[in-house]
């Protein structure tokens, strides 16, 4: 289950979850039905069909939770080392500009920490400890507003489509010549 916010289930909800599945193997023992159980947990029955199987091969113990399904690749601790190595600026580390990329960070980290990650996957850790896309601060120093201006009522309206002309149309599917 993902969730946008955190990607999981919060530790209380993950208790909350465990104690309704001992409750349908308190059930399981008494001889309930299915889909009463899970009328009464209100579950869908699929779970119920999946927590009978478990429950059956290995017991109570068979129904506990069995934490996160992967840890991530950076632990908290390394993960706030690659925040202060960022907060160094790309051009400690031997680029030409002040700018984060994706592809640069993914870098960062197979340098420093030795792991590798997707793009994606460096995009999708930086959300998830609340980091956003680097937007400028500002424009430019080297920007020539005059030059920009001047290209802008010149050079532009020449390299802009030409729009169409509006023309009547037909409701018919079939073009007017065709007929």
């Amino acid at each position: 289950m993902r969730y946008p916010q955190g990607g999981g289930l919060t530790p209380e909800r993950q208790v909350f979850r465990e104690r309704i599945r001992m409750e349908a193997a308190e059930r399981f023992a008494a001889g309930v039905s299915n889909w009463e159980v899970a009328r009464d947990l209100r579950v869908s029955e699929r779970s119920v069909q999946r927590w009978r199987r478990a429950w059956q091969e290995g017991g109570c113990e068979g129904l506990r939770s069995a934490g996160p399904i992967s840890t991530p690749k950076l632990s908290d601790t390394l993960f706030a080392v690659l925040e202060f190595e960022l907060t160094k600026g790309p051009v400690a580390y031997g680029w030409p500009d002040q700018t984060w990329t994706l592809a640069r960070i993914k870098t960062l980290i197979g340098r420093r920490f030795h792991k590798s990650f997707t793009l994606s996957g460096v995009s999708q850790m930086l959300r998830r400890h609340g980091w956003s896309h680097q937007v400028p601060a500002r424009r430019a120093v080297e920007r020539d507003e005059a030059v920009v201006a001047g290209w802008v009522k010149e050079t532009w309206p020449s390299v802009e489509a030409l729009r169409r002309r509006s023309m009547p149309t037909s409701c018919s599917r079939t073009r007017p010549a065709s007929r």
